[in-house]
């Protein structure tokens, strides 16, 4: 865990598949998205992969849900989400789960 999260903090999976759909546009979207999170009080940070087929995970981290509330109820996120539905994604889902442990390992662990 990065100094300064909490000992327990909550993530948010978002896994979708894209479209076909003008990549330029959603990847200015998705880059307004990531530097708008970041501007959002209780976000901790972001991980997230695409495979060349378009389907992708997000996961976002929380300080708690009233923090991920906040970011769901964002005008300009609920913008950004009813693009998806119209353009970008052929399906996705969200999950929300709190962590309670982490373990990591590193090449310098050793």
């Amino acid at each position: 865990m990065p100094s300064g999260w909490p000992k327990e903090y909550y993530m948010v999976i978002f896994s979708s598949q894209r479209t076909d759909s003008e990549q330029s546009h959603y990847a200015v979207m998705s880059e307004r998205m990531i530097e708008l999170a970041h501007q959002q009080p209780g976000f901790l940070g972001v991980e997230s992969v695409r495979e060349d087929g378009g389907l992708g995970i997000t996961i976002s981290y929380w300080r708690d849900r009233d923090s991920i509330e906040a970011w769901r109820q964002n005008t300009e996120h609920q913008h950004a989400q009813s693009l998806g539905r119209q353009d970008f994604y052929s399906w996705f889902q969200t999950r929300i789960g709190m962590v309670t442990e982490e373990r990591a390992f590193g090449r310098d662990d050793i």
